[in-house]
């Protein structure tokens, strides 16, 4: 097989949305002027947070009106982040992120709406993704069950093949792991997939669910795990887990943290109250330990393991252009060879770019984001050009 070739773009949510009239806004202003600049179809990778899709929803031919929006800005979409639920551009976004998660029917019905409105921005035939969160988070008292959220899963499959049986189009959620959250590593992932295609048979909806529900492969979260990308993927191919939608972004690293000074000084500019940044760290001994957050009472005593340690990665996305940051490095590295064991599946996952960090990177803010998104998507069409 080889590489999508659907038109690659960025994932919308760098774009604070609560309205349509501010999804109509981060068009204008940001998306549509970087499909100029790489001068090129672009894709739009939309994010439309539960007031937005309600909204459209609510509208009259609301769905018609968001793809007529778009064709007029010559803009596609074929894929959706359904992951953050609510405002991800408050304050304090932080865990606040994976709520409501899959054990619940608020998650539930946001997914299956969001795939009414996707359902219509594609072309008969087309194939659609939706992203969403790896089922919730460890670092809550009352964690989500696997088997509520497998039968909270199994319905939305069977929402998704009814609407499919429609209207043709088939749309696919793809479930991101991510540090600390109930499915966070490869093995994990597959271990839920086994428990998900079990409920799916007691229900008689396994094919519908080996068809429409799969995992999202964010290149950034398994390299903070210190996985290997190319192994992840075959993997999970290999367990018959599909990969319905990759995502391509870079971590922060810092090597030999106790004799970095300068790597640790630069590490504290990256210290922000909106979003939640894991920290994970390879050990001489090949073992790794994790902070759920990069924090500046992590900074001043991160305890002996991390002192000791002989890199950190933290989950703080970062341009996929960029090779170092002053004295800190990125895990850039990882993105060729994984996209090279996507090129080599029997399908095409859909791939997009995705830093939404930009508002609260050090040195960075939005002012130039257009030139920012522009050299994320040249850097990674090099990447796909380059894997054929």
């Amino acid at each position: 097989m080889a590489l999508s070739r659907l038109p690659l773009g960025y994932c919308a949510n760098v774009h604070p949305a609560q309205t349509f009239a501010d999804l109509l806004s981060g068009l204008d202003r940001f998306t549509v002027p970087v499909m100029r600049r790489v001068g090129r179809p672009l894709g739009a990778g939309l994010w439309l947070a539960q007031p937005v899709v309600d909204e459209v929803l609510a509208t009259p031919h609301g769905p018609a009106r968001l793809a007529d929006e778009m064709t007029r800005r010559g803009l596609t979409a074929y894929t959706f982040n359904a992951f953050p639920y609510g405002d991800f551009h408050a304050a304090r976004v932080k865990e606040n992120v994976y709520l409501p998660d899959w054990t619940t029917a608020e998650r539930l019905a946001y997914t299956e709406r969001c795939a009414t409105v996707l359902s219509g921005l594609l072309p008969e035939g087309g194939e659609g993704s939706i992203s969403t969160l790896p089922i919730g988070f460890k670092g809550f008292d009352n964690q989500p069950g696997f088997l509520q959220a497998a039968e909270r899963l199994t319905d939305c499959a069977l929402t998704l093949a009814r609407l499919a049986a429609e209207n043709g189009r088939v749309i696919r959620v793809a479930i991101e792991p991510e540090p600390f959250c109930l499915l966070e590593t490869t093995e994990e992932t597959i271990e839920f997939f086994h428990v998900l295609w079990g409920v799916a048979a007691a229900r008689g909806a396994e094919e519908a669910v080996r068809e429409h529900i799969g995992v999202c492969y964010d290149v950034c979260h398994q390299a903070v795990e210190f996985e290997d990308p190319a192994a992840c993927v075959v993997a999970l191919d290999r367990a018959g887990v599909r990969v319905n939608k990759v995502q391509v972004s870079c971590a922060v690293e810092l090597t030999h943290p106790s004799d970095n000074r300068a790597g640790r000084d630069a590490l504290r500019q990256f210290v922000e109250p909106r979003y939640l940044h894991q920290v994970f760290a390879r050990l001489r001994d090949g073992r790794t330990v994790g902070a759920v957050d990069l924090t500046p009472e992590f900074l001043n005593d991160p305890g002996p393991e991390f002192k000791s340690a002989e890199v950190w990665r933290v989950h703080f996305h970062v341009p996929v252009d960029a090779e170092r940051l002053g004295p800190l490095g990125t895990t850039r590295s990882a993105l060729v060879p994984a996209l090279a064991a996507v090129a080599a599946l029997s399908y095409a996952p859909h791939i997009e770019v995705e830093t939404y960090t930009w508002s609260v990177m050090p040195g960075q803010g939005a002012s130039d984001l257009v030139t920012g998104l522009t050299n994320e998507i040249e850097a990674t069409q090099k990447i796909m050009n380059g894997l054929g």
